[in-house]
C-alpha cells in the first residue's frame, strides 16, 4: 500500500508557474512508476506526465516543453514543475502510483486526494 498527499496547487495567471509535490509513504517509493493526472469539471481524467523507476520520463503532447515531471527517490517524493501556464491548464491534479508502467489512469492502483490549479487569463 502507498499513500499519496499533493501539495503545491492554487492560482495563478497565465504565463507563470506552479510546482506540484506528491509525499508517498508507506512501501518503498522507489520501485514505484509514478504519473500525474489532471481532471477538468466535466472532463474525463487524462494523462499529464510519468516518470519510471529509473528516471525516463513521458509526457502529454499539451504539456511537452512546458511541464517537467521528476522525482527524489531519498524524499519519497514526486514533482511536477509546471512553467507557462495556460488557462486550459486549469483542473484538479492527480497523483498515482503503480509498480507497473503505464501511461493509463484505469491502470494505477494508488491515487492521492489531489490539488486544485487555476489559471486566470
Amino acid at each position: 500500500q502507498v499513500q499519496l498527499v499533493e501539495s503545491g496547487g492554487g492560482l495563478v495567471q497565465a504565463g507563470g508557474s506552479l510546482r506540484l509535490s506528491c509525499a508517498a509513504s508507506g512501501r518503498t517509493f522507489s520501485n514505484y512508476y509514478m504519473g500525474w493526472f489532471r481532471q477538468a469539471p466535466g472532463t474525463e481524467r487524462e494523462f499529464v506526465a510519468a516518470i519510471t523507476q529509473f528516471g525516463s520520463t513521458y509526457y502529454a503532447n499539451s504539456v511537452k516543453g512546458r511541464f517537467t515531471v521528476s522525482r527524489d527517490n531519498a524524499k519519497n517524493t514526486l514533482y511536477l514543475q509546471m512553467n507557462r501556464l495556460k488557462p486550459e491548464d486549469t483542473a484538479v491534479y492527480y497523483c498515482a502510483a503503480d509498480p507497473l508502467p503505464s501511461l493509463y489512469s484505469s491502470n494505477y492502483n494508488y491515487w492521492g486526494q489531489g490539488t486544485q490549479v487555476t489559471v486566470s487569463s
